[in-house]
């Protein structure tokens, strides 16, 4: 998913998910990734929109009512690691580095989770390509990331001594998180991110010196 698991655990939680267990977990989850593999391998030599659900399976070698039970739509073949995304999201607030602001702290996370550097994983950089030139997997990438808005919010909230519900958090954890996808329309999206957050940064001061 935002990973990818060949490109998957770039972008998931710096931790790793606890392995099944039983015999039929093993075995659910090889399934699974098996599927997603295939469909990533192909979504990247042809094209989203070019690849059908049953080659995904048969690529995969499994029915496409098998697909469907693991993943319900289209889409989801690419995003499949949401709660790694949100334990790493978080952490980047919880861990940040001393001395880092919040604001500075979410615009690292999504310089080095959200955007391929130059220099970066050339697994990463042609997923990332993949979802940035496809108009359904950016939709779909924005709106698994907003679910994450409100576990954020109340991270915010306490790293920041803020109350929980406070709506300055509320805002900060929408503005982080809808920032990257307002940078890809833009020539250099590093340095639109960049400049975002310089924006966040400064009123997130504000708010700080005003609640001190």
């Amino acid at each position: 998913m935002l990973p990818l698991r060949s490109f998957r655990g770039v972008c998931a939680a710096t931790g790793t998910s606890p392995a099944p267990v039983g015999r039929r977990e093993r075995k659910k989850a090889a399934t699974r990734r098996a599927i997603a593999d295939a469909a990533l391998r192909l979504f990247l030599e042809r094209g989203y929109d070019e690849v059908g659900i049953r080659e995904i399976a048969d690529a995969a070698d499994v029915s496409t009512t098998t697909l469907f039970k693991h993943f319900p739509v289209k889409e989801a073949l690419v995003f499949d690691e949401e709660v790694d995304q949100e334990t790493d999201l978080l952490a980047a607030v919880r861990h940040r580095p001393e001395g880092w602001s919040i604001p500075a702290a979410l615009r690292e996370h999504a310089l080095t989770r959200r955007l391929a550097a130059a220099d970066g994983d050339a697994d990463f950089t042609a997923f990332l390509g993949l979802v940035a030139s496809t108009p359904a997997l950016r939709d779909y990438a924005q709106k698994m990331w907003l679910r994450h808005a409100a576990a954020l919010a109340q991270v915010i909230a306490e790293e920041s001594g803020l109350a929980a519900g406070d709506p300055i958090c509320t805002a900060m954890a929408h503005f982080a998180l809808e920032a990257p996808r307002a940078a890809y329309a833009h020539d250099d999206p590093r340095e639109a991110i960049t400049r975002a957050f310089d924006l966040l940064e400064h009123g997130w001061n504000t708010v700080a010196r005003t609640t001190a």
